[in-house]
């Protein structure tokens, strides 16, 4: 008979649902809600407690199993706009990472099991957290080179005008084909709000600048900031001719490379459902 050791049982899955959730939002660019993974991360570990007390084994159905999987990703993430596809990378990931975790202890002969849909092992827990760290490891990797080449990469990038800089995250974002009509370099859109920083308080594009970007040309590009501003001409869902304010920065940084001079068209609303990022660039060469 199989003794199973309830604190073991949970703290395990626990731990395990909640390095799913940080993968998953990590890799969808989602915020990243620690203390929400922690709450959806306990009710996972919790609900693996109970399906083995007695008179409770019904829980194991696999409506009562979708139900408690729901829940954990509306607490994780019901803030996102994309909750259906945030859940459907959850569950990619817990298919490969389950997939993983057993291989390894086939391998070791470290006796892991998997009942009810959760994961055991009677044997020391650290071997067993050890073997969800390493597929942790190798699924982030390779979920991000997967991302890498299909232009879904995040970076963090810095923009530098004059002696001021700002720092965020860009999606590198294959769709993203706006480019300056001068050098041909992909233009990066950032939301205007977050560039804020780089520009002196008079020269500072507001709200009402960047929803009508040709006064704010009028206003803005003045005595030593004649040139610095432009016009940048776009068209996208919903919008056949428009017109986004763009700055041209003294230096663009990604994950620490430099870029040289760049234009940056100011977005009036952000550019990213979730939040996960601030700024959309394409292909960089």
């Amino acid at each position: 008979m199989t003794v199973i050791y309830v604190d073991t049982l949970f703290l395990l899955n626990a731990i395990v649902d909640y390095l799913l959730l940080l993968a998953a939002a990590r890799l969808a660019g989602e915020p990243l809600c620690r203390w929400r993974f922690a709450l959806g991360a306990a009710l996972g570990g919790l609900y693996a407690v109970v399906i083995f007390l007695p008179g409770l084994s019904f829980l194991a159905h696999p409506l009562c199993r979708l139900a408690s999987a729901v829940l954990m990703l509306v607490i994780s993430y019901g803030k996102s706009r994309r909750l259906l596809r945030q859940g459907m990378l959850f569950v990619a990931l817990t298919c490969a990472f389950g997939g993983g975790v057993v291989a390894i202890g086939l391998l070791g002969g470290t006796g892991l099991t998997l009942g009810h849909g959760v994961f055991y092992s009677a044997l020391d827990l650290k071997v067993v957290l050890l073997s969800a760290a390493v597929c942790y490891g190798v699924l982030t990797l390779v979920f991000q080179r997967l991302a890498r080449h299909s232009g879904g990469e995040l970076v963090n990038a810095r923009l530098k005008l004059a002696d001021r800089s700002v720092s965020f995250t860009a999606l590198v974002d294959t769709g993203n084909t706006l480019t300056d009509p001068v050098s041909g370099r992909p233009v990066m859109v950032a939301e205007g709000e977050r560039a804020g920083p780089l520009f002196p308080r008079e020269h500072r594009p507001g709200p009402g600048d960047l929803t009508d970007p040709a006064a704010a040309l009028t206003r803005l590009g003045t005595g030593a900031w004649r040139g610095r501003f432009r016009l940048l001409p776009y068209r996208s869902v919903g919008v056949d001719r428009g017109l986004l304010l763009a700055v041209r920065v003294d230096g663009l940084e990604l994950d620490g490379q430099g870029r040289g001079p760049a234009l940056v068209a100011l977005s009036p609303s952000p550019v990213s459902d979730g939040g996960g990022y601030q700024a959309l660039i394409g292909l960089m060469e």
